[in-house]
């Protein structure tokens, strides 16, 4: 299987023919190999249309959800962004394309390091994968310009309206575990101006203690 090619009808047929028009996402998405965020039992459906399971009951979300998420955040390049919920690492991996800087929280160690060890193979030195409580997001980097988390919470964790600069966005799903709406806000005047993207189905995210 030609995996590269593989990567090339995932943008055309998944992305772009769904309506993901920002060029820097869809050559992001077309630059980073999937199958080095994936485990090997399951590298040969790298390119499918859907999640594929992580250990820890955790998952890598379906490449049609990644770029809808970054596609929503318009970064331009100079941005610093955090991520809640890095998992495997690969939308940190797409964000690296697109931002200047990235921090990307994972609670599970062991997603931490697998993350760390894909993103180094890579040669990806612009993201910081940091092993913590996403609902507290990362005071020592903020103010961000922008926020993605890639787990479903029932509301939006405060600290994150917090740590977002004024003008910035943040896109969550929020809602049960069943089903969620991936939302899109953005800070103006300290309060959240908030848009539906689409329903949606992300593991819940997890707490610490």
């Amino acid at each position: 299987m030609d995996l590269g090619k593989e990567r090339a009808k995932m943008v055309e047929h998944q992305l772009r023919r769904r309506g993901i028009a920002d060029t820097r996402v869809l050559a992001a998405m077309g630059e980073v190999p999937r199958e080095a965020f994936v485990p090997k039992a399951h590298q040969r459906d790298a390119y499918a249309d859907g999640a594929l399971p992580l250990s820890h009951g955790q998952t890598i979300s379906q490449p049609l959800m990644v770029a809808m998420s970054v596609e929503a955040l318009r970064l331009e390049g100079d941005e610093t962004v955090l991520e809640i919920g890095a998992g495997s690492g690969y939308q940190a991996a797409i964000l690296s394309k697109l931002a200047k800087k990235v921090y990307a929280i994972e609670i599970i160690p062991e997603l931490v390091e697998n993350a760390r060890r894909a993103l180094d193979s890579l040669q990806i030195d612009n993201v910081e994968i940091l092993c913590a409580d996403g609902r507290k997001g990362w005071p020592d980097g903020a103010p961000y310009d922008g926020i993605v988390v890639a787990a479903a919470a029932e509301e939006i964790p405060p600290a994150l309206i917090e740590q977002l600069k004024e003008g910035g966005r943040l896109i969550i799903p929020v809602g049960g575990k069943w089903g969620q709406s991936l939302q899109t806000s953005r800070k103006r005047s300290g309060k959240l101006e908030t848009e539906e993207l689409c329903r949606c189905v992300f593991v819940p995210l997890v707490y610490g203690s």
